[in-house]
C-alpha cells in the first residue's frame, strides 16, 4: 500500500450541503468536490474530510439491515492556538458544544458538534509540547 500525505476521514452526515457550508464557513476547510445530496469532500491542510449523505454508497445498509449514520465518539482533532478565543468565536456564530473546556497534562480541549451530530475536537497543546 502506497503512503499518502493526505489523511482521509469519512463522516456520515444528514445533509451534505449543510455540512460543506458548516466546515468551510466555521473551521476553514476548502471545498474539493460536491456531488450533493450524496457526497462532497472538503480539505484542511493534509486532511480530506469525506462527507457522505444517506444516499451515498457509504450510506447503504449493512447485510443485517443497519444503516450507517452520523454521530458517535470518533472525531477529527484540530489544533488551535487560542482555545478560549476560538470557542468564543464559534459560540458567537451560534455553534454548539458537547462540553466545556477540559484541561489535562497535554493541553485543553472541547468538543464541537457539527449539524449532523459528529464531533470535532478543538485542542490547544500545553506550552512547550
Amino acid at each position: 500500500m502506497a503512503a499518502s500525505a493526505t489523511v482521509n476521514v469519512r463522516y456520515m452526515v444528514t445533509d451534505v450541503d449543510d455540512a460543506v457550508a458548516w466546515y468551510t464557513q466555521h473551521l476553514g476547510f476548502k471545498p474539493l468536490s460536491n456531488h450533493a445530496p450524496a457526497f462532497a469532500d472538503v480539505t484542511r491542510g493534509a486532511l480530506r474530510l469525506l462527507l457522505s449523505g444517506p444516499t451515498s454508497s457509504a450510506g447503504r445498509p449493512m447485510p443485517d439491515g443497519e444503516r450507517p449514520g452520523p454521530g458517535g465518539w470518533n472525531r477529527i482533532h484540530l489544533i488551535v492556538e487560542d482555545l478560549e478565543a476560538e470557542v468564543a468565536r464559534l459560540q458567537a456564530a451560534g455553534l454548539s458544544f458537547r462540553n466545556e473546556i477540559v484541561t489535562g497534562p497535554g493541553g485543553s480541549q472541547i468538543l464541537l458538534v457539527d449539524p449532523s451530530g459528529n464531533l470535532v475536537e478543538l485542542f490547544q497543546p500545553t506550552q512547550g509540547r
